[in-house]
């Protein structure tokens, strides 16, 4: 687990599996990826076998001891919900997020239909704990089934990541959506993004009351073009969400 992380919307990271395969464009120049591979075979380092899908049971029990009340962004280097991530070890993070409820998880994840089959199983009479928000992440208009996928998952919390935001999304349906995260792309590789496809679905959540939270423009590096939106950040957060879960937001 980190400590603290530098994504603007969580607290810490926790990566009980790292690595993953590329799904969609949206993936084309994973950060995550760039990282990994820079220490592909160095003996020793947690990522000496670059961003190969590796689970890492060692780390299953970290959010236990972390007493003090965090968000934590679930595998910021992976996605849980990769078809080589065995049920039975979705079942252990899933556990250990039950039992840790003092935290707020945040489950993202491109493999919506999975999410959705494993919580409605898991959860078929009662929704997900309020405290495990589950998303899924799209890039453009052609991926809203994600979004379709998790308003079918017996969730008790659904957010929305819109990252990195490489083509317009048109309407979109918020129904059951408590929160909304937009971000342009960064990296050497960048996608420049058009502020008229951050302004459509900024709109959107302002006339469904949805929170809506601007991460970046994107660029070489994220911080490259700032934070502002039409003369303002926009940094909103569910109602229901404690002050002290996010240190940032009393900041």
């Amino acid at each position: 687990m980190s400590v603290k992380s530098s994504i603007e919307w969580t607290d810490a990271t926790w990566n009980p599996v790292t690595g993953c395969t590329k799904i969609s464009s949206g993936c084309d120049n994973c950060y995550a990826e760039r990282f990994s591979e820079r220490f592909r075979g160095v003996p020793g380092h947690p990522f000496e076998m670059g961003f190969d899908l590796t689970l890492r049971p060692n780390r299953l029990d970290q959010p236990l001891k972390w007493r003090s009340p965090k968000t934590i962004f679930v595998n910021s280097m992976s996605d849980l919900f990769h078809k080589e991530v065995p049920s039975s070890y979705v079942d252990q993070v899933f556990d250990t997020m039950e039992q840790a409820d003092w935290h707020v998880f945040q489950v993202l994840t491109k493999r919506s239909s999975r999410l959705r089959n494993y919580v409605n199983k898991r959860y078929a009479n009662d929704p997900v704990p309020s405290h495990i928000w589950l998303g899924v992440s799209i890039e453009d208009g052609t991926k809203k089934s994600r979004l379709r996928h998790l308003q079918q998952a017996n969730a008790a919390v659904r957010f929305l990541s819109i990252e990195p935001l490489i083509g317009p999304v048109g309407e979109i349906d918020l129904d059951g959506v408590s929160w909304v995260i937009v971000g342009g792309e960064s990296g050497p590789r960048f996608r420049e993004v058009d502020p008229e496809w951050v302004r459509e679905v900024r709109d959107q959540c302002v006339r469904a009351e949805v929170a809506f939270f601007f991460k970046q423009w994107g660029g070489f590096r994220p911080k490259t073009g700032g934070r502002m939106l039409d003369e303002r950040e926009w940094d909103e957060y569910p109602d229901f969400l404690p002050k002290h879960r996010i240190s940032r937001k009393a900041a």
